[in-house]
């Protein structure tokens, strides 16, 4: 059995694509493993679908599926455009819902569904977090600046509104970003729907739309817009290998 191990914005996935809808949590955790299995923060799987391009299966490192995944969804379409599933415009199916993504190059331009705020004024030890979904739920402080991040907090924050963590800070232009995740459990490199959440706390509250260059943990940075109602998160792809699995006792 081939993967393909992909790298967008920091975040890492393992990525095939096959004819069958299954529970793949297992085949998740192992593929996913850093010292056993292939390593990364995902695995998706691509499916066909009636009148999609395709549809996903996402999974967390930890076997817990999430409907939605920003960067995920550049590697997928990437991995799609390249594999010959879809043309360079395409649209698929996630578990938050349908979206569409352009694939130029290396940079590829996923547009999110559309973002809902939950909560614009829940207040944790005197600082004021929004609650957004932009796929998946979102807890976001906007702070002068992303230096500490406390991961134990973060980590209590999660189990009480079972919400990704995040903070950022606008410096000049650009908007840093740090992100405490569900299903990886710990900080990561990046998250495209976090800072997309972040994004839309920015814009709402500043009323100041333009477009952002932002820059999550891993320093690599991304695009984020407004297109109509939706938000677009741009930035590089990069296919990292392929992986030849000896399936074994595996299931795929």
């Amino acid at each position: 059995m081939t993967v393909a191990k992909y790298s967008a914005n920091g975040n890492d996935f393992v990525i095939f694509h096959t004819l069958a809808h299954k529970d793949r949590a297992e085949l998740a955790r192992r593929l996913c493993h850093r010292q056993e299995g292939v390593g990364a923060d995902g695995l998706i799987v691509l499916l066909p679908h009636s009148t999609l391009d395709f549809q996903w299966q996402f999974y967390n490192a930890d076997g817990s599926e999430a409907a939605m995944c920003g960067n995920g969804s550049r590697a997928a379409a990437h991995y799609a455009y390249a594999s010959g599933l879809a043309s360079a415009s395409m649209r698929f199916l996630t578990g938050a819902g349908e979206i569409a993504a352009e694939v130029d190059g290396d940079v590829v331009t996923s547009q999110l569904t559309p973002p809902l705020l939950i909560d614009n004024a829940i207040d944790e030890r005197g600082e004021r977090w929004w609650k957004i979904d932009t796929g998946v739920p979102h807890l976001v402080a906007l702070r002068q600046s992303v230096a500490d991040f406390d991961l134990a907090e973060a980590r209590r924050l999660r189990q009480a509104y079972d919400a990704n963590v995040n903070i950022c800070a606008l410096e000049g232009d650009t908007l840093y970003v740090r992100t405490y995740e569900r299903g990886v459990e710990d900080e990561t490199l990046a998250c495209g729907t976090g800072m997309a959440a972040c994004y839309y706390r920015l814009s709402k509250e500043s009323g100041d739309t333009r477009p952002r260059r932002v820059i999550p943990t891993g320093k690599e940075a991304v695009e984020l817009a407004w297109r109509d109602e939706v938000l677009t998160l741009k930035g590089a792809v990069r296919k990292v290998f392929d992986a030849y699995i000896d399936k074994g006792e595996i299931s795929f």
